[in-house]
């Protein structure tokens, strides 16, 4: 008889043996995405199919949290993993490790190694970024001459503001030579020396069809730019290099026209706005300066303009004479002060000595004689007194002795 299998004993061997399997183990598919779902704990799940079978897939958030793309319904894909079986629903399913959008996965390797090195070099930086004119008088727009995209931009510029010129500079946007194409015309746009901007981009596409705005040499015209340069590349979700090169970023062409030039109705509402607020704060200077005026109109300088100035001439002579009041002050006060220091250098005066009956005994040679043994007998010597001097020759000397216990003279 043959063995008997709970539905969790075949499961279970099914399961060992497709993930005994090696080919099984480190597996591409190429499908296309269908029922997505991105649980709230970040796992994604989805089912890849084409024409002929469905294959149920997981993506865990561990592996998925890098992923450069939000993958979606009817997306193509290549996804990278390993098949098992999930047992509580008995299905076999593929555990994705790595996925990416079939067909341009070395595109998407290409634009981040690019993104990656512009970024280095600085030129995504804002500081480098160009501000754009507020008003310009022409504008160069690059993109394909037969397009949408130049017919969104003509109308809504010419709708926003009429008098603005428009220079259509062809450019092929699309296939092998695009980005040369481009290139270009961005260098030809900077030799024509009346343009204020420039707009560039195209219509909405694949990533393939977009892809001449990820090139370098695209990128590097831009960032080269003496005029400002306006990306519009596709739709509002479209991510191109260009547009992170570009002075501004315009979510579609149409985008561009509109942040390009200002609109004439806007700017007539502000225009007339601006001139009420003129004319409202000209009348308040002038109503300040009617008030200022009648109140000039009562002072009394104009009303009775001699009494004002009988009233100042008497405030002048009242200044006058405070003014001399304190002079005489100050001079009396300083005189006090001289007389006193006067008194004092007086007093201190060997011509005082003088008068008080005391005199000065000098040699010929000046010398004051101190001693009466500084001179000899027949001497010459010269007396200074308080008025005068006199001319004596010393008969004889007289010296005094100071000696313990009294005094005597001794002659000589």
């Amino acid at each position: 008889m043959a063995k008997i299998y709970t539905v969790s004993e075949l499961t279970g061997y099914i399961k060992a043996l497709i993930e005994r399997d090696a080919a099984l183990a480190g597996v591409w598919v190429k499908g296309e995405i269908s029922n997505f779902t991105r649980h709230s704990s970040g796992h994604m799940y989805f089912t890849l199919k084409d024409e002929r079978a469905r294959l149920r897939c997981v993506m865990f958030r561990t592996e998925n949290r890098l992923l450069p793309f939000e993958p979606a319904d009817g997306m193509a894909v290549l996804a990278a993993g390993r098949v098992a079986v999930y047992p509580k629903s008995g299905e076999y399913q593929l555990y994705v490790e790595q996925m990416e959008v079939a067909g341009i996965g070395s595109l998407y390797l290409a634009f981040e190694e690019l993104k990656k090195r512009l970024a280095q070099e600085g030129l995504f930086d804002p500081a480098r970024k160009k501000p754009l004119p507020a008003f310009p008088a022409k504008i160069g727009v690059i993109t394909s001459p037969t397009g949408a995209a130049v017919r969104d931009i003509i109308r809504i510029a010419r709708r926003r503001f009429p008098s603005v010129d428009l220079l259509v500079i062809p450019a092929q946007v699309q296939g092998d030579q695009a980005a040369q194409s481009i290139s270009a015309a961005l260098h030809l746009a900077n030799t024509l020396p009346d343009l204020d901007l420039l707009i560039v981009g195209r219509g909405g596409g694949s990533i393939e069809e977009l892809w001449a705005f990820n090139e370098e040499i695209v990128a590097r015209a831009i960032a080269a730019s003496r005029l400002p340069v306006i990306s519009a590349v596709g739709h509002e979700t479209d991510f191109t290099i260009a547009d992170m090169v570009a002075d501004l970023r315009a979510p579609t062409p149409s985008g561009a026209a509109e942040v390009a030039v200002p609109e004439l109705g806007e700017l007539r509402r502000r225009l007339l706005m601006m001139t009420e607020r003129l004319r409202m704060a000209g009348l308040r200077v002038l109503e300040r300066k009617r008030d200022r005026w009648a109140e000039m109109a009562g002072h009394p300088a104009l009303l009775k303009p001699q009494r004002w100035l009988d009233i100042k001439r008497q405030r002048v002579d009242e200044a006058e004479e405070r003014l001399a009041r304190a002079i005489r002050n100050l001079l009396e006060k300083a005189e006090a002060v001289f007389h006193k220091e006067l008194a004092t250098l007086d007093a201190l005066s060997p011509l005082a000595t003088l008068r008080r009956g005391y005199s000065i005994c000098r040699k010929e040679d000046g010398r004051v004689v101190r001693e009466a043994g500084e001179v000899a007998p027949g001497e010459r010597v010269r007396v200074i007194l308080s008025r005068g001097e006199l001319s004596c020759t010393v008969n004889r000397r007289e010296e005094t002795l100071d000696e313990p216990g009294g005094t005597e003279g001794k002659e000589l």
